[in-house]
């Protein structure tokens, strides 16, 4: 048994109740060490990649069958999401030590870290039980866990906008819960397994029925049409957690149970393949088309969020179609893109901090006070839509190539596809981009220190620096959206569908 294995899932859940233990004054240093150590486990086990499998936990009550449910399983595919969900976990941590503040332009915060913390611990943990989870079961459990911390999250400030969005956010991705649910109890009652691999033993037919439930679940989890309502209202979350839940963590969740099915070794009926592809392109294109109504920076980001997410399953379908290097595309991006988004929004944090605002119609000029953030955000763009070298260059490029590689004119009609939203979008963050940040210069309101919190003048943002913890993530996330290929690459290509 590998303890590494024990440690990213055990050290966030005992980082949490450590956090409530020490209150407001030092839940945010236990949340750092915690979440750096458990990064740390996580880079040591993908360093060393064993691939082992480790099962435990039987239920006898559910019949001689019922053994082996708990566990670990490592291969690409879980070192993938661990990375994703440990690292970014780790960067969210330091950047909030610095976001959540009396100086928050944006929404001031006085107190609730120990809270703040207490549930962003859980949901690391969660998420990394989720990567390595050998078993339907316990995927289960750790999704739904997912399900509760997002709704406490979601809701952090208590308003009635994040309040609203937490609930809804908890309904939507239920739902998807149960689908979940009824394709486990399904599972089990026709193989008497958990495995991911117990869809094979199933009767073609019942196993495609059984699968859809699974992806109805995963549309859910992932903000996928129809099911996406929730996502761009969940942006009334703070920034950082926006960052984490809605680009890097959560809402991958749902891809990594496609994947994870698809690579325990049984073949998807070409009809179902065309099926995850084309409800993919038609989420992206969905999704393409409501960024031109969109004020609000973090809403636009979220829209990308679930075109991005298009991506991964476009890539996953593809796979199931034949072509193995759409599929490595596909995990890929789950790491490409969880780096240049976290980037993207938490560019955004740092404008919300500052000026307390994340309006595109009324910011302009800003590159002249927040040059590190102008840089940060321009490579983020760069880097989500596709510009070599940086992250998502190389993941787009196996998917567009795997597309080519599958038989009939679907494969060429996705890549023109793919091209055209990748332009459009390039076009659209780069006048974003130049909208908020060259320009006039603008003047906003913000509250004075010295006085009470009623009253506010009229200020520069040049007079306004952000925190240490918040510059520094925003220089390492500039740094990974060049890197990060050089770690996901050399994983991927381990990927072999059977």
């Amino acid at each position: 048994m590998q303890p590494l294995a024990v440690a990213v899932v055990a050290i966030p859940f005992l980082g949490a109740i450590t956090c409530l233990a020490v209150r407001d004054r030092l839940s945010k240093l236990t949340a750092i060490l915690a979440t750096m150590i458990t990064a740390g486990c996580a880079i040591a086990l993908v360093l060393r990649m064993p691939s082992e499998t480790y099962r435990f936990g039987d239920m006898p009550w559910l019949g001689d069958a019922a053994k082996g449910l708990f566990g670990y399983q490592f291969d690409p595919l879980a070192f993938i999401m661990l990375l994703a969900s440990t690292v970014i976990g780790a960067v969210i941590a330091i950047y909030s030590s610095g976001y959540l503040s009396p100086e928050n332009a944006d929404h001031a915060v006085k107190g609730g870290q120990a809270r703040y913390y207490f549930w962003l611990m859980l949901f690391v943990g969660s998420m990394a039980g989720i990567a390595i989870s050998p078993t339907l079961l316990q995927l289960l459990i750790f999704w739904e866990m997912t399900t509760l911390t997002s709704w406490a999250l979601i809701s952090f400030y208590d308003n009635d906008e994040s309040l609203k969005a937490g609930m809804k956010a908890l309904v939507m991705t239920s739902i998807g819960g149960l689908f979940f649910i009824t394709g486990l109890v399904w599972v089990f009652s026709a193989t008497g397994s958990m495995k991911f691999s117990a869809l094979g033993e199933m009767p073609i037919g019942v196993r495609s029925a059984v699968f859809a439930f699974f992806l109805i679940a995963a549309w859910a989890k992932s903000a996928q049409l129809p099911f996406h309502t929730w996502l761009p209202d969940a942006m009334a979350a703070p920034t950082p957690i926006s960052a984490y839940l809605h680009a890097a963590a959560m809402v991958k969740a749902g891809v990594f149970l496609v994947a994870r099915l698809l690579y325990a070794g049984w073949g998807l009926p070409f009809g179902l393949g065309l099926l995850v592809s084309i409800a993919a392109l038609i989420t992206m294109f969905a999704a393409l088309y409501m960024y031109f109504y969109q004020d609000d920076l973090k809403r636009l980001l979220a829209y990308s969020t679930i075109a991005q997410l298009g991506y991964i399953l476009l890539g996953l379908g593809l796979g199931a179609l034949g072509a193995t290097i759409a599929f490595q595309g596909a995990v890929l991006h789950i790491l490409m893109h969880s780096v240049a988004k976290t980037t993207l929004f938490l560019t955004v944090g740092a404008i919300a901090y500052a000026v307390g605002t994340r309006s595109i119609s009324r910011l302009s000029g800003l590159s002249q006070f927040m040059p590190l953030t102008a840089v940060a955000f321009f490579v983020g763009a760069l880097a989500l839509t596709g510009f070599p070298p940086l992250a998502c260059f190389w993941s787009k490029f196996y998917v567009l190539a795997g597309a080519l590689q599958t038989e009939g004119a679907f494969g060429p009609i996705a890549v023109i596809l793919v091209l055209v939203e990748s332009l459009v979008t390039f076009a659209w963050f780069l006048w974003v981009g130049q909208k908020i940040f060259f320009g006039k210069p603008m003047q906003f309101r913000v509250r004075l220190k010295s006085e009470t919190d009623h009253e506010s003048e009229m200020v520069s943002i040049g007079n306004i620096r952000l925190p240490y913890s918040m510059s520094l993530i925003l220089i390492l996330l500039i740094l990974a959206c060049i890197a990060a290929p050089i770690a996901g690459i050399p994983l991927v290509q381990g990927i072999m569908l059977k």
